[in-house]
């Protein structure tokens, strides 16, 4: 009789500690995940906060953008690169906001409307590009966030913060 409450007291500690363990394990895989989404979204928002992505930004505003294939291939290298550039870095974003990786509310607050007012622009080029080159999955991403941050705009625009902390 007293072997088997031994046993039994055992076997309960030996499955109390696998629980534990599990449980423990579960909260770490967890921390580790919060964690890099947390870096991630750093890193994502330090390049969209350099002195290089300023060049792009105010180079997409302030240049006609071409509509087609060969008027990018027209134009200088360095602005073709500079376009190409602008056009990989927001496909970026698209794909870490689809992701999850990146929060739709961080891009809503740092870029807004130029995500969507960007793609307005560019557009016509991507589409022929899409058409040109037979890939119908060139800046899809873009494309999809800029859509969805206009729609959250048009839907649900979001008040300054400056006004909302005046309302506290």
């Amino acid at each position: 009789m007293t072997n088997d409450i031994i046993t039994i007291i055992a076997n309960l500690a030996l499955t109390l500690s696998f629980i534990i363990a599990l449980v423990f394990g579960i909260a770490q895989v967890n921390a580790a995940k919060r964690d890099r989404k947390e870096r991630l979204t750093l890193e994502a928002m330090r390049n969209f906060q350099s002195r290089e992505f300023a060049e792009l930004i105010s180079y997409v505003t302030s240049h006609k953008m071409p509509k087609t294939l060969p008027e990018l291939r027209a134009l200088p290298e360095n602005e073709r690169v500079l376009l190409i550039q602008f056009g990989q870095q927001m496909e970026m974003l698209g794909m870490l906001v689809a992701e999850r990786i990146v929060d739709i509310d961080l891009v809503d607050k740092t870029l807004g409307s130029f995500v969507a007012t960007s793609w307005e622009r560019s557009k016509k080029f991507y589409i022929d590009v899409r058409v040109e080159t037979n890939d119908p999955f060139l800046s899809e991403y873009f494309q999809w966030l800029a859509e969805l941050i206009d729609k959250r705009m048009r839907e649900n625009p979001r008040k300054p913060f400056h006004e909302i902390q005046k309302q506290e």
